[in-house]
């Protein structure tokens, strides 16, 4: 089995995590992980349930902190006290839900916590730039290739893969360099599968890096230049993907479980 050693030699990564742990009293839910991600680069968390994938995406989110251990972005070391610091940071995530409100439009969804206003003209009045947002949201999904002409339409009026990209926009407007992606294509058919793929090669494309948590085997290897494989809280592996199969690495996972 091929192992991978993250960043390409000499280039310093963009996140590194060294030693990370993370107990809840006497139970170890991830014990010394270390790794690291380059730009552009697609990284796969792989492990079957209860492997320490939910765990580490909590605290790369920010949602937990890590109880051992060090994160290293951009060369400086961070420790996130909020989802809104790792995203402040340059750190997004989109979870299997998309946490988008379908009601709102696509436009709402994108801006949404970081609406633009216009200049008032009274004091202490807030006027929404609603046609700046619009294109705004225009240029974003224009970015992704979304080929949707309507930024009024309500999200609930999409497809799966159109929502993705919603979520994956909203991330960009944020200007994060860093998205990791919980279960992207759960629920999916082939058609918005295929879509939501896309839109990671698109933003890989871009240089942004992606974590990608998933059980579709075929989609990782797919689009993903390396994989963690987790086992019990623990890194069992960090291989380069490159020529596995779809069932080579199930039976990685697996073998590793067993």
């Amino acid at each position: 089995m091929s192992e991978a050693g993250g960043a390409a030699a000499g280039a310093a990564p963009l996140l590194a995590a060294d030693g990370l742990g993370k107990s809840y009293g006497a139970v170890e839910a991830l014990t010394g992980l270390s790794f690291s991600l380059a730009a552009g680069e697609v990284l796969a968390v792989c492990g079957d349930n209860g492997a320490g994938k939910s765990t580490l995406i909590k605290i790369l989110s920010g949602a937990q902190p890590a109880s051992t251990g060090t994160l290293a972005l951009r060369g400086k070391p961070v420790r996130f006290g909020s989802p809104a610091q790792a995203l402040a940071a340059g750190v997004a995530t989109i979870y299997q839900d998309l946490a988008l409100a379908p009601n709102l439009s696509i436009t709402e969804n994108i801006y949404l916590g970081s609406e633009l206003v216009r200049a008032p003209r009274l004091p202490a009045v807030r006027i929404l730039d609603k046609k700046a947002m619009a294109q705004g949201a225009r240029s974003l999904l224009a970015r992704l290739r979304i080929d949707i002409a309507d930024v009024t339409r309500k999200v609930s009026a999409l497809s799966g893969g159109q929502r993705q990209g919603v979520a994956i926009a909203r991330a960009l407007r944020w200007r994060a360099d860093i998205v990791i992606m919980d279960e992207p294509t759960a629920a999916l058919g082939v058609r918005e599968t295929r879509e939501v793929l896309r839109l990671i090669e698109e933003i890989k494309g871009q240089g942004i890096a992606v974590i990608l948590v998933s059980h579709a085997m075929k989609d990782v290897v797919a689009v993903a230049d390396r994989a963690l494989i987790l086992q019990a809280g623990r890194l069992a592996h960090d291989i380069a993907l490159a020529g596995w199969t779809a069932d080579g690495l199930m039976n990685a996972i697996m073998a590793e479980d067993a």
